[in-house]
């Protein structure tokens, strides 16, 4: 074989291993929490979508656990390969209940989430400890058809209450734009976390007033995280506000 033809060789097998690692990067699949929507990730997917990782930011309906749980798990079962599933807020305890079953799920990260356990509500979790202002920051509840409430954030006290390290332009469209979650989805109780399986990293705040630092932490501690990360004075948007922070942590879990 001459020298060139060696090289040749060489070089195609360096590509192809190149192939082989871009395509066995996972899937990073997003779920946003209650009065939020898919574009609460449009930083974090910048910079994954930067270093080559495909994404998927999941219309979390903000129902009811089991719906949003069943709703997400559907879009894992739709995807081939290896997944990272992440959640903010609320997505905490949908992620918990969706991974279930799914042997695509590689890691859990959890951002500003919580991670309940069996049996365990997310108000309940945000009451567990003191620091939460969510409740006096809630608007006058809309009346379902069908008996239920949605809840809302007052738009005049969203910024402090929810996204206090974002501009206040981008703050006033955030309030405008909010989806409701339904009182009883953050009253439902959780299945069996898959956090117990699967390798869980958290990220979150501890600047954050709807969901408490140290609630956080518990649950991080709790879930055997394999990497937390506390942003100092971070609100509980910290994907919002620090969506390189969040992408390293998503993307360690990737790895």
């Amino acid at each position: 074989m001459t020298n060139l033809a060696a090289a040749a060789l060489v070089a195609a097998s360096l590509l192809s291993g190149t192939a082989i690692a871009q395509q066995a990067k996972p899937t990073i699949v997003l779920v946003h929490g209650a009065f939020a929507d898919a574009s609460s990730w449009n930083g974090v997917i910048t910079h994954l979508q930067k270093d080559g990782y495909n994404t998927i930011a999941v219309a979390n309906p903000l129902r009811s656990v089991a719906n949003d749980a069943r709703f997400v798990s559907d879009v894992i079962g739709s995807i081939e390969g290896p997944v990272v599933l992440v959640g903010h807020s609320y997505g905490g305890q949908v992620i918990s209940n969706a991974a279930n079953g799914h042997e695509n799920v590689r890691s859990l990260v959890y951002v500003a989430a919580f991670a309940p356990d069996v049996g365990e509500a997310a108000a309940d979790l945000a009451g567990r400890f003191p620091g939460s202002t969510l409740v006096e920051a809630l608007a006058a509840p809309v009346k379902l058809a069908d008996g239920g409430i949605d809840l809302y954030i007052d738009q005049a006290k969203f910024h402090a209450q929810f996204a206090h390290d974002v501009p206040s332009e981008a703050v006033a469209v955030m309030a405008a734009g909010q989806r409701p979650i339904t009182q009883a989805a953050l009253t439902e109780n959780s299945g069996e976390p898959a956090w117990k399986s699967i390798p869980s990293y958290f990220v979150y705040g501890d600047g954050d007033k709807n969901i408490p630092a140290k609630a956080l932490g518990f649950m991080a501690e709790r879930a055997g995280s394999r990497r937390t990360v506390v942003v100092e004075g971070a609100s509980h948007v910290v994907m919002i506000s620090k969506p390189e922070i969040v992408a390293d942590v998503i993307e360690n879990a990737a790895k």
